[in-house]
């Protein structure tokens, strides 16, 4: 099984570690006993991705990617190690999906075909209101 990003990427299991650790923060009984938080390390060097998604994914600044270009994800937020493994799968798929598909070019707003008439009708009636002001014949 793999973890898939879009249609035509995904990544092996074996290319994603996965740790149960204890939890911090406060609890009950149950807490230090039980290993319920996730620790997700992703090599991004030695991952199976396209080099220039390799690139992309070094060049961001992440608090999450080591140095070494290691991904590091904890997740502690729900109470079954079930449901943080899933969190942390689902955060590192976020963190790779923009750098697949890249931001849209940005297109200039033109403006609307009423917007280009009122703009036409003040300049109609500034220019009547400017040759109002001239000399009066008589």
């Amino acid at each position: 099984m793999a973890l898939d990003i879009s249609r035509n990427v995904s990544i092996p299991d074996h290319e994603i570690e996965l740790h149960a650790v204890r939890a911090q923060g406060a609890g009950g009984q149950n807490v230090n006993k039980v290993s319920s938080a996730i620790h997700l390390r992703f090599d991004i060097r030695a991952s199976s991705l396209h080099p220039g998604f390799k690139e992309k994914l070094l060049a961001l600044r992440d608090k999450r990617i080591t140095r070494d270009g290691v991904v590091v994800i904890k997740s502690q937020e729900h109470r079954t190690q079930e449901l943080n493994r899933e969190a942390a799968l689902a955060r590192l798929k976020e963190l790779i999906k923009p750098v697949l598909y890249g931001d849209k070019p940005r297109r200039a707003p033109q403006p609307s075909r009423s917007a280009k008439r009122k703009r036409a009708d003040q300049k109609t009636k500034h220019g009547q209101k400017k040759r109002l002001r001239g000399k009066v014949e008589g």
